[in-house]
């Protein structure tokens, strides 16, 4: 049974709660055993909604234990692993603290904001032989899974082309406005965008170039709006976007369209549709569970068992921070295509 310690109690790490908590109801040898936030207000089920469906239950936190002080909980618990959902320009300061303690991380996306601060990170796990995942949770998303297969069989060819959309509501629910502040979240780019950054570091590696045109709408906030270009050698025409901007009643989207040489794939509104160029089209059979409740179940296992991160490790996660970094400096720069 590994023991576990949460760090942040935010939107995401109401999330992860109430995946451990499901994970212990169906007997997984997983136990939450102490929760750290530095808002006690949060321990009395005192909560803002974030722009998707996690984590917004009341909870009973009587049977963990809890504190207010990161260094506190490291240093009285005896923890196989903590799980930090904090704050991006937290990440790597917490994540190195508790490697340098013994205990092995589950951190949040995006990895860190500078790839200095990726690479220190590394050190401390590799320094003292404990694992690291980022939870890039696209990785284990079952539509983005069955979309990574297809490029690595060629099933359906080579891809010609790929576009990569999300987008919703501004994100208002950060403590003390943190996402709104370009210096602690990185902005939409940074911290939404992540996602697809990482999606085709993943499907396709590391782009020659980049070029990426943002548009900032909220003061202090960094990128709102983002469009991307990625130049690869083979010539595939690869795109994403995101827009953080989309407020009323848009809520969250994303979505994605592949095209292969032999048929296409679509994602929106929840459904994966496979367009065989020469045959009907079909919705594939694809695992239930989501991608966070996924991934936790990977590091668990991979603790476990003493198996390599292999699914998101950290050097593959690091290179999604240096991509987006290029993308940034792009953007500042009027759609300069940067090459990396």
């Amino acid at each position: 049974m590994l023991k576990v310690g949460l760090i942040g109690l935010g939107f995401m790490g109401r999330g992860h709660l109430d995946n451990y908590i499901r994970l212990e109801s169906e007997g997984f040898p997983v136990k939450l055993v102490a929760i750290c936030d530095i808002d006690s207000d949060k321990f009395q089920n005192k909560f803002l909604p974030g722009n998707i469906d996690v984590g917004n239950v009341k909870y009973d936190f009587s049977k963990y234990r809890l504190y207010t002080d990161i260094d506190e909980m490291l240093e009285k618990e005896e923890l196989d692993y903590v799980d930090i959902t904090l704050p991006t320009y937290l990440h790597a300061e917490v994540t190195v603290k508790a490697l340098n303690k013994g205990m092995h991380v589950l951190c949040e996306k995006p990895m860190a904001l500078t790839v200095e601060e990726c690479q220190a990170m590394i050190d401390a796990a590799e320094k003292n032989n404990k694992k690291l995942m980022i939870a890039q949770c696209l990785r284990f998303w079952p539509e983005y899974e069955y979309l990574k297969e297809c490029v690595e069989d060629k099933r359906f060819g080579e891809v010609l082309s790929g576009y990569f959309f999300r987008g919703g509501n501004t994100p208002l629910w950060s403590y003390n406005n943190w996402l709104l502040q370009k210096d602690k979240s990185g902005g939409v780019l940074l911290d939404q965008h992540i996602h697809d950054v990482d999606m085709i570091n993943w499907l396709f590696g590391t782009p020659k170039a980049v070029s990426t045109i943002g548009r900032n709408v909220i003061e202090g906030s960094g990128y709102d709006i983002v469009s991307t270009h990625y130049f690869y050698e083979d010539g595939k025409v690869i795109t994403a976007e995101d827009d953080w901007v989309l407020n009323g009643d848009y809520g969250f989207e994303m979505r994605f369209r592949v095209n292969f040489e032999k048929g296409n794939i679509v994602y929106e509104k929840g459904v994966l549709k496979v367009n065989p160029n020469d045959g009907k089209s079909f919705t594939p059979e694809l695992p239930k569970d989501n991608g966070y409740y996924r991934e936790i179940k990977y590091f668990v296992n991979a603790l476990l068992k003493d198996t390599p991160i292999e699914v998101a490790p950290p050097h593959s996660t690091m290179e999604t921070i240096r991509i987006a970094l290029a993308e940034m400096k792009s953007a500042d720069n009027k759609g300069a295509i940067i090459e990396l």
